[in-house]
């Protein structure tokens, strides 16, 4: 597209210091990974579905820009959300002066808030629900067992939610990663809007089984076959580009010691790294975490290239999928 040979020369003229060199520095570093025959592992933490990362993230996806998503279950289901309901979804410009009556007011509409952007309870969430808890129930009678992210493929696949589109198909990255057949990996699902409807549902009874829907510990011993495999078709390794911080970041990352250490088996560092934070370093904070400190992990090494850009990820990333997707 040659909106994003545009978005490249702006940034490539403009951002020459500083944060805003250290963004040139990371995209062109990821370019070259990729050049070099290297594959690419992205994190995303904190609402990105809701902040619409869709529409850039998307075409990274349909370009072969990423090879695996490591993400919270609210990403996974809000980049949904979005796609059927996203008429409905109200912005607050000016959230940050909002009344504790006036929160109770977005409550009575059933207006989910995400900082500036409402997301609508029954267009958004109850629309989701019903297509999820056929497929969670048709398993649960088969006693078969899906991840997370494989019960959305599926409903994807099957056009159950096609009536209720929103948006271009094309702005949704759950889309892309599903035509694609992406790997997706969602450590703490049950911290989510589907995974509290999932525990309802187990507790009512419509589902037997709660084991129906697969766990975090099975996410981590499908992602360390995953990077094994990866890593033996592809010498030059696997870049890890984390958005946000939190479990997001810190439960794929940990693959790599835990082959090696607990698995005492010989595996690639991760071969490139970047990270968009605007948390600051702190005592123990992982979000903040200077990349270094992950050298005395056994997750990277000293030589790794990496970066790390403290800012908004929200602005920064469809920059830097822009200079990573110029020709």
């Amino acid at each position: 597209m040659n909106d994003f040979n545009a978005v490249a020369q702006f940034c490539r003229h403009h951002f020459r210091h500083f944060t805003a060199a250290a963004l040139i520095d990371a995209a062109d570093s990821y370019r070259k990974h990729l050049a070099d025959g290297g594959v690419m592992f992205m994190t995303l933490a904190g609402a990105m579905s809701t902040a619409e990362l869709g529409v850039s993230l998307a075409e990274m996806i349909r370009r072969g820009k990423v090879h695996a998503i490591c993400c919270t279950g609210a990403n996974l289901e809000e980049d949904l959300f979005n796609l059927v309901a996203h008429d409905h979804y109200v912005r607050i410009p000016g959230y940050r002066s909002l009344s504790a009556e006036q929160e109770v007011e977005l409550h009575s509409r059933h207006l989910n808030r995400v900082t500036d952007t409402c997301i609508p309870e029954e267009e958004a969430i109850r629309r989701l629900e019903k297509a999820l808890l056929e497929e969670w129930q048709a398993a649960d009678r088969a006693g078969e067992r899906r991840f997370p992210h494989e019960f959305l493929y599926r409903i994807i696949r099957s056009g159950a939610i096609t009536q209720y589109h929103q948006i271009d198909p094309k702005d949704s990255w759950m889309i892309a990663a599903c035509e694609k057949n992406l790997p997706i990996i969602v450590p703490g699902w049950e911290d989510s809007t589907t995974g509290n409807i999932f525990a309802g549902h187990v507790m009512k009874g419509d589902i037997k089984n709660v084991h129906t829907v697969r766990t975090g510990i099975e996410y981590m011993i499908m992602l360390a076959d995953w990077y094994q495999k990866t890593t033996a078709k592809h010498p030059k390794g696997i870049g890890f580009f984390q958005i946000g911080g939190g479990i997001a970041g810190d439960f794929p990352i940990c693959v790599v010691p835990m082959l090696q250490k607990d698995m005492e088996i010989d595996t690639p560092l991760w071969s490139y790294f970047c990270q968009i934070s605007d948390s600051t370093t702190s005592y123990g904070s992982y979000s903040g975490a200077v990349p270094n400190e992950k050298i005395t992990w056994g997750k990277l090494s000293a030589t790794t290239p990496s970066h790390i850009i403290e800012s908004d990820a929200s602005i920064v990333a469809p920059l830097i999928f822009s200079l990573v997707m110029a020709s």
